[in-house]
């Protein structure tokens, strides 16, 4: 099965024969590389102004962190949050908007001033999100976790790590064209880092071609990890070489969009692959 080469969000058209980098913006005061950062809407225009220059073509925009042991945002809150910034994202800057949420009705209001593609680390398993996104009508990448953002570290556990995520993406994807999402518009994520080891990473990464088999664009958010701090003995502000190292190996293993908080630097690293892969 080949994976669509192109989505249309919310009338933008992203061309996934070429890398895409989805840049992050978290409006939260409590993410683990940025929180409180980017919270009023002045330096979160900055910042994706500055993001777009460096080559986003998409910019995710969250309201509740999900790093391990962060607290949860009630549905009012996270809409306090992100509404007004996708607002302003939407009517004046030309980039395609994602709404980082599992919330149905974030969702529905982000998707209503904007959105154009719902990034889902529940993979619409929550209360009314999968009847939510088949009204949106706009892209839908499903995530794999294990358990919940507050606990999925505690003690993960698999026995075949690539297998058990792909098998899992499989039934999601099944679900989504059952209730009405069209083919076309889901994409699916591994989940690097939530509810896996280092091993558990590292094994995704690679053999992260498997997951092509699936059929659907593939996104990784690899930036700054944990694993990559694991690895390299790195604080998390000083991930960048060990970031960009695993978007250039998920890229030449079929990942169709990079998720990273360092756009300029991984747009580079992705034209450099690309030009080596078009070479003669």
């Amino acid at each position: 099965m080949t994976a669509c080469k192109s989505l249309t969000c919310a009338g933008r058209v992203l061309d996934l024969t070429t890398p895409q980098v989805m840049g992050i913006l978290n409006v939260t005061p409590d993410s683990f590389s940025d929180g409180g950062l980017f919270v009023s809407r002045e330096k979160a225009l900055a910042q994706v102004r500055q993001m777009v220059r460096e080559g986003a073509s998409i910019i995710d925009v969250g309201g509740e962190s999900t790093r391990p042991g962060a607290n949860a945002v009630g549905v009012q809150e996270e809409l306090d949050r992100v509404l007004p910034i996708v607002e302003a994202i939407a009517q004046t800057v030309g980039v395609t908007v994602s709404i980082d949420t599992s919330k149905a009705r974030v969702m529905r209001e982000t998707v209503k001033a904007g959105a154009g593609l719902i990034n889902d680390v529940r993979a619409l398993r929550e209360p009314d999100a999968m009847a939510a996104a088949v009204d949106a009508n706009v892209p839908v990448c499903l995530m794999h976790m294990t358990g919940e953002p507050r606990t999925m570290q505690e003690n993960p556990r698999y026995e075949n790590v690539v297998r058990e995520v792909k098998v899992f993406l499989a039934e999601r994807i099944a679900c989504c064209e059952r209730a009405g999402i069209a083919t076309e518009n889901i994409l699916v994520d591994p989940g690097f880092g939530f509810g896996k080891s280092v091993a558990n990473n590292l094994s995704l990464v690679k053999h992260l071609a498997e997951f092509t088999e699936l059929g659907k664009p593939l996104l990784m958010g690899v930036s700054r990890k944990s694993t990559i701090g694991t690895v390299l003995g790195r604080p998390v502000n000083d991930r960048l070489f060990g970031s960009v190292a695993l978007a250039a190996l998920s890229y030449h293993s079929g990942a169709s969009i990079i998720r990273t908080h360092d756009v300029a630097a991984t747009m580079d690293v992705l034209r450099m692959c690309q030009a080596v892969r078009r070479a003669d």
